[in-house]
């Protein structure tokens, strides 16, 4: 068993689809057209890392209940971890996309740094311990 979408909730699909792909380094798996229950079109638009089973949907908010959660899904807590091999090349992809980002820090863990994703949504980026 194993948990193989979790659905975030973005503003629009094609700065997601950027973010995700182009300054996270994050697989384009799918981005299919489909329709809502009500027959509107959307997109059913998948990433993921590379060599990862989970992935995000990534789902445009549709209506003012929906677009009240962009960027606020976990309530200003960190609601993502992700784990990469090489921190610096992740780290600093992120810093010249001018994503909100901390200062890197060493915890025994590994080295760490928060980051906002586009829509405003909490990231632990964790790396191997520097040593």
């Amino acid at each position: 068993m194993f948990m193989s979408l979790v659905t975030l909730v973005v503003p629009d699909y094609a700065p997601a689809v950027e973010f995700f792909v182009d300054v996270l380094g994050f697989e384009l798996v799918e981005d299919t057209p489909s329709t809502t229950n009500d027959g509107r079109p959307k997109r059913w638009v998948v990433v993921r890392p590379p060599g990862a089973e989970t992935g995000l949907l990534l789902a445009r908010a549709d209506g003012p209940r929906q677009e009240a959660v962009v960027g606020a899904q976990a309530a200003g807590r960190v609601a993502f971890f992700l784990r990469v091999d090489d921190f610096d090349a992740v780290y600093n992809r992120l810093v010249a996309a001018s994503a909100e980002i901390t200062p890197a820090r060493d915890e025994p863990y590994g080295r760490v740094a928060v980051f906002a994703d586009l829509a405003g949504n909490k990231w632990d980026l964790v790396g191997p311990v520097k040593g």
